[in-house]
């Protein structure tokens, strides 16, 4: 996957730095190492190979995802399984009950709050923060804003007037199906190619284009057993 952290590809946290290593070209064909981001492993691009969004940040970390609530919860349900503190911010608790309930066993991690009422989490490195704001077509203020250690997640169920703002501000944006002139739009926020604007319309429940002004790469995004028994089938509309 790709995201913006500002300046830096890739959607893992940049590594710490170490002395350089160097092999020869004929060495190369003997190196079997995996490469590739830490973070929540969110889907598989079209090669099959797992994508990843490093959503654990030292640094400030905006999402926007255009979509369904089905993949904002698999995201949160894997973040938390990395120990991140889930803390969604709602006006429909009804639809998140259930997985805050199942997450964690006896050490709930998925906390619930009304929309505007989210208090202050004091994120740490050890203790990292994602919050969830499925907040509606325009979603307030948040009380609580992206810093160390606490990315932020807006979910929009469409393209709002809201839209244009938080996806100049993200370092990640999500984009799901879309009529066509919310992909037209979408296409020139985000310059994408032409092709890609035109697939927008046509994506099958699951797949998330999730991109940045630079980069961009189509997800498929599968449940496990245990999150179809949690969360049903995906679905872009809810």
């Amino acid at each position: 996957m790709i995201a913006r952290g500002r300046g830096r590809l890739g959607f893992g946290p940049a590594a710490s730095r170490r002395a350089r290593h160097t092999v020869r070209l004929d060495q190369l064909a003997s190196l079997a190492l995996p490469v590739g981001d830490d973070g929540v492993v969110i889907g598989v691009d079209g090669e099959g190979r797992p994508a990843v969004i490093g959503i654990n940040r030292p640094t400030p970390y905006d999402i926007t995802l255009i979509g369904g609530v089905w993949t904002a919860q698999v995201l949160a349900l894997r973040a938390a399984a990395t120990g991140a503190r889930i803390v969604v911010e709602t006006g429909r608790a009804q639809d998140w009950k259930k997985l805050a309930q199942a997450a964690g066993g006896d050490r709930p991690c998925i906390s619930l709050h009304d929309v505007g009422r989210v208090p202050a989490q004091g994120p740490t490195a050890g203790s990292p923060v994602v919050v969830v704001r499925d907040c509606g077509m325009r979603p307030p203020r948040g009380r609580v804003v992206s810093a160390p250690w606490q990315s932020v997640v807006t979910l929009l169920p469409y393209l709002s007037p809201v839209a244009a703002g938080l996806m100049e501000k993200s370092s990640l944006v999500g984009i799901q199906r879309v009529s066509p002139d919310e992909a037209a739009q979408i296409g020139r926020l985000m310059d994408l190619p032409a092709g890609d604007t035109r697939t927008l319309p046509t994506l099958t429940d699951g797949v998330t284009l999730w991109c940045t002004r630079r980069d961009r790469q189509f997800v498929m995004t599968r449940a496990t057993d245990a999150e179809s028994g949690l969360l049903g089938s995906p679905r872009r509309m809810d």
